[in-house]
């Protein structure tokens, strides 16, 4: 045995140990996040716990987490951690001609080792956002048999290449971290039908306590008769309640599928304006549609579906406009976008309100201080708006007026705009 063998012992002992130490601290650390991220159950917070550990395991300087979007069947960059800090965002990512497309559409992980160099590589990133990808790990994450989205490790510290156990890391987390989305969104789920259950009582209560009522023989032919109308009301109001929320249910869990088709929305808009002319004339309330001269150019999308998102917003502008008010509807062409405007001269929604209108079974009260509604059609509105890729606000001012404004793309079929930050 030679005596150069002899010194190497120590060496490769040495390195050997360090691997095992290495290996074993990410066991651990990949058991305490197994752990975190089975505990957690608010999806931003767990976006962010998964995109934070993908970057420290791998010795990285980014991460970022894009899903499939379950109501369009389009890939979403949804969060990401970099040198700047952790970011949520929802930005669609073209599935041909990006990284996280291919990993995803084939089911398999991929390792690049210099970006430029491959095809499948999207730039229009990095030349907006000005981070520059060098390298890149990306793994599909599964639950059963259906791939849900994609995981990706970019640029690894001190120029080293990514390694089988950075390889084997990402795929464990990304396991884990599937199945903890997955669980999230159940949740999500299960939260919508709990408060379904709330809202349903109210009506439930009304019916009942007023039928227990009519069965009394003192009861007059008039207020029996007043009785009758609260009934009808209450159950017309659990009729739209119940179909509003298997609307919602259906577009929150993907088995609403959106159609894409050219949509003329300037015709659109005429035809719910149409719909709602009987509606507004019982309150004198006017409505003008203003349209861009030169036309609108068609979006891709689901005629009727939008006309739903039209129909909510003009309902909502008559129902809390002031008596002989004016409701606006103005539809305008961006740079790459339609862009609709609904604006009423209605009392205008507080400070305190404003910030929660999306949200499910919310509900503002009118001006005598009743609450109107099911609290579900703006929830759905920003869900189909979203949905198309589109975006939707509010503004409002005390005493002038709301505008509801949402933008939607233009695009060609089968094409999604691509993505400001996804790789």
């Amino acid at each position: 045995m030679s005596d150069d063998w002899a010194e190497r012992v120590p060496e490769d002992a040495a390195a050997l140990l360090q691997r095992y130490a290495r290996a074993l601290f990410k066991y651990e650390r990949l058991m305490e996040i197994s752990r975190r991220l089975s505990s957690t159950l608010k999806l931003d917070s767990l976006l962010e716990h998964i995109v934070l550990a993908a970057s420290e395991l791998t010795g990285t300087e980014a991460a970022s987490i894009l899903l499939v979007d379950k109501l369009t069947g389009v890939l979403r960059f949804e969060a990401a951690v970099d040198n700047t800090g952790f970011k949520l965002s929802s930005i669609e990512v073209p599935v041909e001609g990006s990284i996280a497309g291919w990993v995803v559409t084939h089911g398999e992980p991929l390792l690049i080792a210099d970006v430029t160099a491959d095809a499948r590589f999207y730039s229009g990133a990095d030349d907006e956002s000005g981070f520059r990808t060098r390298n890149i790990l990306a793994v599909p994450m599964s639950t059963r048999d259906k791939v849900i989205g994609c995981l990706e490790a970019v640029n690894k510290h001190g120029e080293a290449p990514f390694s089988d156990e950075d390889l084997s890391t990402l795929n464990t987390l990304s396991a884990q971290a599937a199945i903890a989305i997955e669980n999230a969104r159940l949740f999500e789920q299960s939260d919508l039908i709990a408060e379904m259950v709330h809202e349903l009582r109210t009506p439930l209560a009304a019916i009942k306590a007023t039928t227990h009522i009519l069965g009394r023989p003192e009861i007059s032919a008039d207020k029996r008769e007043q009785m009758l109308v609260t009934v009808a009301g209450e159950t017309d109001r659990l009729t739209r309640m119940t179909t509003e929320f298997l609307d919602l249910a259906r577009l929150e869990s993907g088995r609403t599928r959106l159609q894409e088709t050219p949509v003329q929305l300037g015709d659109v808009l005429r035809q719910a304006v149409e719909t709602v002319r009987p509606q507004a004339g019982d309150k004198n309330v006017s409505i003008q549609l203003e349209l861009a001269p030169t036309g609108l150019p068609p979006v891709m999308g689901d005629d009727e579906k939008l006309k739903q998102v039209a129909l909510n917003l003009l309902t909502n502008a008559i129902k809390y406009n002031r008596a002989d008010g004016v409701v606006t509807v103005r539809a305008a062409t961006l740079e790459d976008a339609v862009e609709v405007s609904v604006i009423d001269t209605g009392f205008g929604i507080s400070p305190e309100n404003l910030p929660h209108i999306f949200e499910k079974f919310y509900r503002v009260a009118d001006t005598e201080g009743y609450t109107q509604g099911t609290g579900l059609g703006l929830a759905i509105t920003k869900r189909i708006v979203e949905g198309h890729g589109g975006e939707i606000a509010v503004s409002s001012i005390a005493g002038v007026g709301t505008t509801f404004t949402f933008r939607l793309p233009v695009r060609k079929s089968g094409r999604r705009r691509a993505a400001s930050s996804a790789k």
